[in-house]
């Protein structure tokens, strides 16, 4: 069983910043790529941020110029750094992992809350 360990969420005021952690095996760190995904009640679970093992990086819209993902191959953790937060980021975030090759294979954190509120 793959365990993907978050750290990292809490109650922020807006315009304030979080920065969200996810530890991996390396055997999955060293090929997967990593991403951040979140979901509010009701909604579709969406992507926020990935980087893949060679440190290409993709963001969702929402997420540009205010959100970095980023990885540390040494403590196989992949971090979002989360700046200028607005209530409408308030949701659980999950972390991924994601191998597409001759199958696919994904495995999910626990999920951590964020609350962004005054």
């Amino acid at each position: 069983q793959v365990q993907l360990v978050e750290s990292g969420g809490g109650l922020v005021q807006p315009g304030g910043s979080l920065r969200l952690s996810c530890g991996a095996p390396r055997r999955i760190f060293n090929i997967y790529t990593m991403g951040w995904y979140r979901q509010d009640p009701g909604e579709q679970r969406e992507l926020v941020a990935a980087i893949t093992n060679g440190g290409s990086t993709n963001y969702a819209n929402s997420a540009k110029g205010r959100f970095t993902i980023s990885r540390d191959n040494a403590k196989n953790t992949v971090y979002l750094q989360m700046n200028s937060l607005k209530p409408e980021d308030t949701a659980v975030y999950y972390c991924n992992a994601r191998f597409e090759g001759p199958w696919i294979s994904q495995y999910w954190g626990q999920g951590t809350q964020v609350t962004v509120s005054s």
